[in-house]
């Protein structure tokens, strides 16, 4: 948002009124996310197995993490799966956006298209996989045997079971497009025009005139995808794989699942959301930096 559009928005809007507009949401934040964070990390200095009284112990869940190799081995997976889906999905929407950006015959139905399987519940989205992705009559392998290439099993064997959420991931893109979309075509076409009368190409206007301007909205969208990523991985890593094959698609949000409800070790449990809480808290430090950053160039 320019300086102008900002100054225009605290003239028609005061703050009390923005205020008083948040206050509903805030409401919601507080109560189902903050105050069961903060109970979360009252039992996370505790031993509790919802059975008997919490007992404490200090920083003793913390200290057990450093030695617990299921925990750093769910770490390295989701780590992995963070450099693996979120590029591509951040690059697969700034194509698309960029491809469906000029208004012609079909484009509104493909635009609707990319977002559908955004809105599609998580559970029936990771039981159309499951099927999907089955090594012996899934669609995904018929498809791909019809034509010649490889079939992975990919449920069976730990490379093919990273890469099958990842490809699940790609296909829920839809928010990303409409930001980028709405963002590319907020981009002045005399820009385009003037710079194709100076004779920029095709990959020189998207180098040197796309690309800054979408800068500031794209850092925004990888800040937001890597939160929504660590803990999008439940769902399919539960009901696709199972966290297998070998704890190769075990991830943190899955891990605390097992810790809490199957072996009623919820202090341990806590303490291990809480080590996530912090790497979506140094997301959105860095984050904000970023966009102070940008904020003080804008100004001059």
């Amino acid at each position: 948002m320019s300086l102008q559009s900002r100054a225009g928005l605290r003239r028609y809007v005061s703050r009390p009124t923005l205020w008083l507009m948040l206050t509903p949401y805030l409401l919601g934040l507080f109560g189902l996310i903050g105050l069961p964070s903060l109970l979360a990390l009252g039992f996370a200095f505790t031993e509790y197995n919802a059975l008997t009284p919490p007992r404490p112990v200090g920083w003793a869940n913390f200290a057990r993490l450093s030695h617990d190799r299921l925990y750093w081995t769910a770490l390295g997976n989701t780590l992995l799966y963070l450099l693996l889906a979120v590029p591509l999905r951040i690059a697969g929407a700034l194509g698309l956006a960029l491809l469906l950006r000029l208004p012609r015959r079909g484009v509104a139905a493909t635009r609707t298209a990319v977002y559908l399987p955004t809105v599609i519940p998580d559970i029936a989205y990771a039981l159309i996989w499951l099927i999907s992705f089955n090594p012996l009559y899934g669609p995904v392998n018929l498809l791909l045997g019809s034509v010649g290439l490889p079939t992975p099993a990919w449920t069976i064997e730990p490379w093919p079971a990273r890469l099958a959420l990842v490809i699940m991931a790609l296909w829920q893109l839809g928010e990303g497009f409409v930001v980028l979309l709405a963002a590319t075509r907020s981009i002045p076409a005399t820009l385009y025009e003037v710079s194709a009368i100076d004779g920029a190409g095709a990959w020189a206007r998207f180098r040197y005139l796309t690309w800054p301007l979408l800068l500031p909205t794209l850092s925004l969208l990888t800040a937001r995808d890597l939160i929504l990523s660590l803990q999008a991985t439940f769902v399919p890593s539960l009901i696709v794989t199972k966290g297998g094959p070998g704890y190769a698609t075990l991830f943190i949000p899955l891990y605390t699942y097992w810790m809490a409800f199957d072996d009623l070790r919820f202090g341990y449990a806590a303490a291990v959301v809480w080590t996530l809480y912090g790497f979506t808290l140094l997301i959105v430090v860095v984050q904000y930096l970023l966009a102070r950053r940008w904020q003080a160039h804008e100004s001059y």
